[in-house]
């Protein structure tokens, strides 16, 4: 698949299953992350690998900080949150370290490490990967930085579901590039 059809072709794969993509299919999709837009070359990100029973020990986590903010939740949701990471073979925590730099701010950075990601979606779809950008609130949660080990001026920018499509490609309808692109100065 050439770049300009990844481009225009690209959708979220909700449904994941199968192994986890060979080396050389996810050695592409690093190294595609690495090429991301970066100002001043700062490098501001890094990524975790989860897979096997690691997945395991992110659901625990993930039921341990939600159960930091209700110790009265049930056991469906607990079973909910624990489960989410068992969504696919593969997680990639895609991680923005920000940099204290005098001309790239903060927001740079994490577009740069935004971008990182986006770059290893369309590396993964280009190779027939199926994966899928989530975030949510455990996202952004402090013990779930805390799990995994997070300095101050870390944050998570996403958690990409990685792993074999399980079921048909998501038909998107077609936007027209018109209702979202003017010249400026309008005439």
């Amino acid at each position: 698949m050439d770049a300009l059809e990844a481009l225009h072709t690209r959708t979220s794969a909700p449904r994941l299953g199968g192994a986890v993509p060979d080396d050389e299919k996810l050695d592409n999709m690093f190294k595609a992350a690495l090429r991301a837009p970066d100002h001043a070359l700062l490098r501001p990100w890094r990524f975790l690998l989860i897979k096997g029973d690691a997945r395991r020990t992110l659901g625990d986590l993930f039921v341990q900080a939600q159960l930091q903010d209700d110790p009265q939740m049930r056991d469906v949701p607990v079973e909910k949150a624990r489960a989410k990471p068992l969504r696919a073979p593969l997680i990639i925590v895609v991680i923005a370290s920000i940099k204290e730099h005098p001309k790239v701010p903060e927001v740079e950075q994490l577009i740069s490490a935004g971008a990182a990601a986006q770059n290893m979606l369309l590396a993964a779809h280009a190779q027939g990967v199926g994966a899928m950008w989530r975030t949510g609130s455990m996202a952004y949660h402090p013990l779930v930085h805390q799990g995994l080990g997070l300095t101050d001026n870390e944050k998570i920018v996403a958690f990409l579901y990685v792993g074999e499509m399980a079921g048909k490609a998501r038909l998107l309808s077609r936007l027209t590039v018109n209702e979202y692109f003017e010249e400026w100065p309008k005439a």
